[in-house]
Formats: structure tokens, sequence, C-alpha cells
């Protein structure tokens, strides 16, 4: 019986250099590649490889979708902060957009930049029996529609040009953007103006307007308002892109009330 009690004491080697791993790329003020950490660790190239992806997957981690190196994800900041019972994204975010919602009518996200895909952290919907929604947790293409436009506003210009060029631009609709060139003024004007449009370029007969949230303590997030082109005339869209800018000043102000 002793014995049986002793495996308590037991410690998996495998979760210990997960921890490791963690802690290097956390520590680094650099994004780590796998041959970088397994020198720096003495780890085994292998058995680095199959930790990060499965953090990865977890999104623990994330991996640049360019140079296929490492930073910490979100779900690990997330994490960390509820445990120190810091105010989260989601909780600075909710109530102005509640009430962009309510103002325009329409279904509102709030996202972070996951890798080479966005990933949904809340949404908003209206009473309205037709909407547009996915649930959170949902992961899109990074450079779909109006979102990666806001997305890659806030990165430096060159960053964002390699991800274009290294990603390539996809064809969803007629209306979708497929130029590089066309695609990077567009990001330009993003970040200008402070918000980006989607006129059916991800989907028929959907519009969208999306705001990059210019906040660093947080990883790359937008919010964006999703409706059906019927719903969303021009005189709407409008309407929309004061709204949103609007709230992510709204958002900014509370983020930093509470700091």
């Amino acid at each position: 019986m002793v014995n049986k009690i002793k495996k308590t004491s037991y410690t998996a080697p495998s979760v210990k250099k997960a921890f490791q791993i963690l802690k290097a790329i956390a520590d680094s003020s650099a994004r780590l590649g796998v041959s970088e950490l397994s020198r720096e660790l003495k780890i085994g190239k292998s058995t680095v490889h199959g930790i990060t992806s499965t953090l990865e997957e977890l999104g623990v981690l994330v991996r640049d979708p360019i140079d296929k190196k490492y930073s910490i994800g979100y779900r690990l900041i997330e994490l960390g902060r509820k445990a120190y019972g810091r105010i989260e994204l989601r909780e600075i975010t909710r109530v102005p957009l509640e009430r962009l919602v309510e103002e325009i009518g329409e279904t509102v996200f709030l996202g972070i930049m996951d890798g080479d895909h966005v990933l949904i952290l809340d949404v908003v919907e209206p009473p309205n029996e037709m909407k547009i929604t996915s649930p959170p947790g949902t992961r899109l293409p990074l450079l779909a529609g109006a979102t990666g436009k806001a997305f890659l506003s806030l990165l430096e210009e060159e960053r964002a040009k390699e991800i274009v060029q290294k990603m390539g631009l996809k064809t969803y609709t007629h209306r979708s953007i497929t130029d590089p060139k066309k695609y990077l003024k567009e990001i330009k004007e993003t970040k200008e103006r402070g918000y980006a449009i989607d006129d059916e370029e991800y989907l028929i007969g959907v519009r969208a307007v999306a705001a990059p949230l210019p906040i660093s303590s947080f990883p790359p997030s937008a919010i964006w308002l999703v409706g059906f082109t019927s719903r969303l005339t021009d005189q709407k869209m409008e309407k929309a892109t004061r709204a949103i800018q609007k709230t992510v000043q709204e958002i900014i102000h509370s983020f930093e009330t509470h700091r």
C-alpha cells in the first residue's frame, strides 16, 4: 500500500518540457522556432516539434504563418489574466458592443488574429429572426473580407505585405479582391480611416464593417458588424461606419479607465 502512495510523486517529463518551452518563448523578445528551442533547451527537435504542435492546437502557442516561429497564444494570456483577476478583452468590449448592436440592429463580433486565422471571442446578436451569426471559438480565414484588412492594418506595412504574399488572396465571390496591390491599398486606407468595408467580398448577399482595436496589451484585435445586403443599405453602411468608430473609442476609453 505504501508503494502505491509513492506513485503520486511521479513527475511527467513531457509536462516539464512543455513548461520549459513556454517559458523560453515568453521570456524571448522575438519569436522562436523549433530549432532555436531545441538548441537553447537541449531538447530533441522531434520532441520540441510534437510539444509545440500540440500547444498550438490548444491555442496556447501561435505560429507565425511566414517564419513558422512561435509566440505565446491568447489562451495562455487569458488564463494568466484570469489568475491575476485582470479585466479581459471580452469584459471591456461587451457593453460597447451591445450598444452598437442596439443602434444598428445587426450582429457584431469580437475577435483576435490567431496565426493565419481569425478567432471569434464574442458575439452580440440583435433580436431579429433573420441574422448572421457564428459562435465564439469559430475560426475564419484571416484574409477574407473586411476582417483581414482590419487585422493587417494593425501591423507594420512590410509585415502585412509579407503575410499577403505568403498566404495569397482567395476568390470567395466575384467581388473578392485578389490583386495584392489593391488589397494592400485597402489595408492602408483602413489604417488611415479606422475601418474596413466588405461589400459581398466573402459571402454573396452579405456586407460587413470591421474596425481594428489599437490596444497593444492584447493580441491584434478587431470588432466587425455583419448583415444582409438587403438591410445594410448604403445609407445604413455609412451610419454603421460612424457607429463602429465611436464604439472603438468607447472601448479604448474603457480600457484606459480600468488599467
